[in-house]
C-alpha cells in the first residue's frame, strides 16, 4: 500500500495506539489535527470540545491561526464551528467571502487569517453530540467526498475516543464510591461489635447509641465509628451514656 492510502492507514493506526490505559486526552487530540491536515491536504484544522456543563473550549488546533480563530467563534458565539456543534450535522462553507451575511462577524475574521474556506464536522455519537472537528483551507472550494469522508472518519474515532475515556473515568469513580460505601460499612459493623462487647449490650442497641452519639454532638456516624474501633475515650463517653432502657433492651 503506497500513497495516500498508506498515510491514511498510518494515521489510524497511530491514533488507534494511543487509546491504551495511560491515554492522554490533549496529546490524543493534538495528534489527530495534525495528522488530520497532512491525511485531508486542508491548511488547519481545529477541534472544539464540550465541556459536562455544554460549553465548548478549544481543545486543539494544528496551528496558531487556527486555534485563535476557534476561540474567536467562541468569544463571538458566531460561526459554522458553532453551528455545527449545536445541529450536529456538518456545515461546508467553501467560500467565506460569499457567507458575510450569515457570519459576518467570523468571516472577516477568517479571512483576514488566510481562510477561504471552512469544513465543520460533528464529533457526535448516536444523539450525543460532544464537539467539532473544523477543516480550514486557504482556497475556496468544497472538499470532496472521499475527503469528507475520511474527515468525518476522524472525527468519529475521536468521539469514540472520548466518550470511553469518559465512561471508562465514570466507571472508576462509581467504583470508588462503592468502595467508600463498603469501607464506611464496615467500619460501622466493627464499632458495634466493640461497643456491644464493652458496655454488655446488644449489637442493634450498639448501633442506636453510635447513631444518638453522632447526631447529639452534629458528628458524622462514620467518624464515631472510626474512634470507637481505635478505642478513643470516646467508648468510654459512650457507655456513661446508657440509660437502663438501653442496657435491657426494653
Amino acid at each position: 500500500m503506497t500513497g495516500p492510502e498508506s498515510t491514511l492507514a498510518q494515521t489510524f493506526a497511530e491514533l488507534t495506539d494511543t487509546l491504551v490505559a495511560d491515554f492522554d486526552v490533549i496529546d490524543f487530540l493534538h495528534r489527530l489535527t495534525r495528522r488530520g491536515q497532512r491525511v485531508l491536504g486542508v491548511d488547519a484544522v481545529g477541534l472544539l470540545l464540550a465541556d459536562h456543563h455544554g460549553t465548548l473550549n478549544v481543545l486543539a488546533a494544528s496551528s496558531e491561526q487556527a486555534r485563535v480563530l476557534e476561540l474567536f467563534q467562541l468569544q463571538n458565539a458566531e460561526g459554522p464551528c458553532l453551528d455545527c456543534y449545536h445541529t450536529g450535522i456538518p456545515v461546508v462553507c467553501d467560500d467565506l467571502a460569499a457567507a458575510t451575511d450569515r457570519w459576518p462577524l467570523f468571516t472577516q475574521e477568517a479571512i483576514g487569517a488566510g481562510f477561504a474556506a471552512v469544513h465543520a464536522l460533528p464529533m457526535r455519537l448516536r444523539d450525543e453530540t460532544v464537539g467539532g472537528l473544523n477543516l480550514f483551507t486557504t482556497s475556496p472550494g468544497a472538499l470532496d467526498e472521499d475527503a469528507l469522508a475520511v474527515g468525518q472518519a476522524l472525527a468519529d474515532v475521536a468521539t469514540i475516543a472520548l466518550l470511553h475515556e469518559r465512561a471508562s473515568r465514570e466507571r472508576n469513580v462509581m467504583i470508588e464510591q462503592l468502595q467508600s460505601a463498603l469501607n464506611s460499612r464496615l467500619a460501622i459493623e466493627q464499632a458495634k461489635g466493640v461497643l456491644a462487647a464493652r458496655a454488655g449490650i446488644a449489637v442493634g442497641t450498639a448501633f442506636d447509641l453510635l447513631e444518638r452519639h453522632a447526631h447529639d454532638r452534629n458528628l458524622r456516624l462514620l467518624d464515631v465509628a472510626h474512634a470507637v474501633v481505635s478505642d478513643d475515650p470516646v467508648v468510654t463517653e459512650i457507655i456513661a451514656e446508657l440509660s437502663d432502657t438501653d442496657r435491657t433492651g426494653r
